[in-house]
């Protein structure tokens, strides 16, 4: 029995919290110590059906039940969470990591989610790796930063995780693990209560099995939310130029065949030369990052500089050399302009590319790169991977479908139709 099934059975009475979660600790039991996408925790379980028998008795009749009633759910470990501690992956003490609970956990618990447990993440949400395994391949990354979130939608340990990108650290993780990831417009979803990386990049998204799950979600996560049907099928453009020759060979491939299905159903197709200067775009990327990093981390670096690895050290010394932000700012400010005016010049509604410049690589050393991910994090628009199938290796491939600035919900609606083609790949 999967989650879904056990959830349901669980909202109209059908199974007791125990049977619950005995349902989720035989999933958990099974993949879990070969995945390693949660953090361990002690009485786990029975923690569990404590949290499941006190929401029966907060909503003892079935029919007025709160959206995600007894939804287990994965909470990335940079995330506060009442009643667990946050160690962002890293060798801090955690006493100084502690604060509030985040806004998103809290929304996600009123709508009667069950924490199953911190998922693992990167160093900080940067690069360095934890222990989490590919759900598809154990040999190969299941990306990152937000690497345990991802591979347990990826290995059906819970229909839903939060996460968060900075760069890639939810579209390129949800491509490798072959799930729906979600990075709404910057600042959607609250950011309070989740440990900076760099403010002006970092969104709080999430990771689910399929677009309708997501689109439940975001209604709850993002306080104006107005459904949308996507009435008509939207023009579909493709970044074409320095951007896209990022991706490899394969995952062009890939994409051609994707834009031939996508033409194939009906869609509009429109090529776009853009992004030129896709260079300057990521160095301004870098410089942003590394200088807002150095900012949030300085009372923690002069403290415990030796418990920092040597790559989120070299970010923070990259971001100590830059000594004027605004114009960097002001500059990525007219990026998203350009892209926004883009769209419209082009009669485009939303663009598409691949997710990752490949497959996930084999190895646990490296998360991948998130390049084809960074100008859409920049420009803070829309974004979300929808599973392709996969390659010949049986690895997950993906399709990253970007929306404008506030169209979250025109995004997610249109995806709805777009996942239905992917599905036949």
């Amino acid at each position: 029995m999967n989650h879904h099934q056990l959830t349901s059975l669980f909202r109209n009475n059908e199974i007791s919290a125990e049977g619950l979660v005995s349902g989720f600790q035989s999933l958990f039991n099974s993949r879990e110590p070969s995945l390693l996408a949660f953090l361990p925790e002690e009485n786990r379980f029975e923690r569990l059906r404590k949290d499941a028998d006190e929401l029966i008795l907060r909503y003892p009749d079935s029919k007025n039940r709160p959206p995600l009633f007894g939804m287990l759910i994965g909470v990335k470990d940079i995330f506060q969470v009442d009643g667990f501690i946050t160690q962002a992956g890293s060798r801090l003490p955690s006493h100084e990591l502690q604060g509030s609970e985040a806004e998103s956990v809290t929304r996600l618990k009123n709508a009667g989610a069950l924490i199953l447990g911190k998922t693992v993440t990167t160093e900080f949400a940067y690069f360095t790796p934890g222990p989490t395994r590919n759900p598809h391949n154990p040999e190969h990354t299941p990306g990152g930063s937000s690497s345990g979130s991802a591979a347990a939608v990826g290995a059906g340990l819970c229909e839903l995780s939060l996460g968060t990108q900075t760069i890639g650290s939810i579209i390129r993780p949800a491509a490798f693990c072959g799930v729906v990831g979600f990075k709404p417009t910057h600042e959607r979803i609250s950011r309070d209560g989740v440990i900076p990386l760099s403010p002006s990049f970092d969104h709080v998204g999430f990771f689910t099995p399929d677009v309708l799950t997501a689109k439940k979600i975001a209604s709850i996560l993002i306080e104006d939310w107005k459904l949308e049907t996507g009435k008509r099928k939207p023009i579909l453009g493709i970044p074409e130029g320095d951007y896209l020759n990022c991706a490899s060979d394969s995952a062009l491939a890939c994409f051609h065949t994707i834009c031939i299905s996508l033409a194939a159903a009906g869609y509009e197709l429109c090529r776009v030369p853009i992004m030129d200067n896709y260079q300057e775009i990521r160095n301004r990327h870098d410089a942003i990052m590394s200088a807002e990093a150095a900012r949030v981390h300085e009372q923690w670096f002069s403290k415990y500089e030796n418990h920092y690895s040597s790559k989120f050290t070299g970010l923070i010394r990259r971001g100590q050399s830059v000594s004027n932000l605004q114009p960097l700012l002001d500059s990525r400010e007219n990026f998203r302009a350009d892209l926004r005016r883009a769209m419209i010049d082009n009669n485009i509604d939303l663009w598409i590319c691949p997710p990752t410049i490949g497959p996930a690589p084999k190895g646990l050393d490296s998360t991948g790169d998130p390049v084809m991910n960074l100008p859409w994090t920049q420009a803070g628009l829309p974004a979300i991977n929808l599973p392709a199938g996969k390659n010949q290796d049986g690895l997950p491939m993906g399709l990253q479908v970007i929306g404008n600035w506030y169209k979250d919900e025109s995004l997610l609606a249109w995806a709805e139709d777009i996942e239905k083609v992917m599905s036949q790949l």
